[in-house]
């Protein structure tokens, strides 16, 4: 016959489940890293099964702090790494299929969480990023946040909102409606794959920036491209002959491309900002590791 500590494990792991999908979501918007943030909400588990709360009162919220204390430190532990990373750093993305509902867990993982913004989260320090992500995002009170950053309410509300004029200052806004998208994606595919520059140039904004992420590999690593021109040539340069390779999926969300022969891992993936019906950033990753679990028929 289980026994009343049986039944409470049960119970914990019947509640943590309930909010699995939930947890990877701040993972990852913490993190950029689906096996981070994997590992992250396997920690929660860990710590939720050594630290009962105690009562029968919903987890998520406490279970949405811890897995927030756990992304802070993995932050800050991997902030000195980040420095010395050679080329732009681009968080791990996913794809799925076009038209092919995503998995629940990646559903809400990806959910308004483009490439680009992530860029920018990754700009901010780790005490700013966890304030704005609980916060602004889960809606978790900043008395619950102070503890965490070891701050009072008032100073983790004032990180939010440093955290909050920095994104508005580089955060773009792109277009929401995927068949625009779509139309200008195919239509910068078809660009690329015939060499025309002139087509390239009509769909960059004019501010365009190009990023790729080779997996800070020195010999590979290239600063962003940025403006029309130097993107168009870039393209040209280097990406034509994997342009016929390319073809359109929904990355993070949004229309993007994934670059390699059908049901293996591909070379790389392209994230497409589209803006006023314009291609405003495209972010390349094509670090093995974070591309390795990707796999599209």
């Amino acid at each position: 016959m289980p026994t009343p500590a049986a039944d409470r494990r049960d119970y914990l792991a019947q509640e943590f489940e309930r909010h699995r999908s939930h947890l990877r979501g701040v993972a990852y918007r913490m993190l950029g890293s689906v096996a981070e943030a994997d590992d992250a909400v396997q920690e929660a588990w860990v710590r939720l099964d050594r630290s009962d709360p105690g009562g029968e009162r919903d987890l998520r919220g406490w279970l949405t702090v811890v897995v927030g204390r756990i992304c802070l430190d993995v932050l800050r532990s991997r902030r000195s790494r980040r420095e010395t990373y050679a080329g732009s750093w681009l968080p791990e993305p996913i794809v799925e299929a076009m038209g092919a509902p995503a998995p629940e867990d990646q559903a809400e993982m990806a959910d308004s969480v483009g490439i680009a913004l992530l860029v920018v989260l990754e700009e901010l320090n780790p005490s700013e990023r966890l304030a704005f992500v609980l916060h602004d995002v889960f809606g978790v009170p900043f008395d619950e946040i102070g503890p965490v950053v070891d701050r009072s309410p008032a100073a983790a509300r004032q990180l939010a909102s440093r955290a909050r004029r920095r994104i508005r200052g580089s955060a773009m806004t792109p277009d929401a409606d995927v068949p625009t998208q779509r139309r200008v994606v195919e239509a910068f595919l078809a660009a690329a794959r015939s060499g025309s520059f002139e087509a390239l140039l009509a769909v960059l904004d004019p501010d365009a920036v190009f990023r790729i992420d080779v997996g800070g590999i020195p010999r590979f690593a290239r600063p962003p491209a940025v403006g029309a021109t130097a993107v168009a040539k870039e393209i040209l340069e280097s990406g034509r002959p994997f342009a016929p390779l390319a073809r359109v999926a929904i990355v993070n969300g949004a229309v993007g491309a994934v670059v390699g022969p059908p049901g293996r891992p591909p070379a790389g993936v392209l994230a497409f900002t589209v803006v006023d019906g314009r291609i405003a950033a495209i972010d390349l990753v094509a670090d093995r590791s974070k591309l390795a679990g990707i796999r599209l028929e």
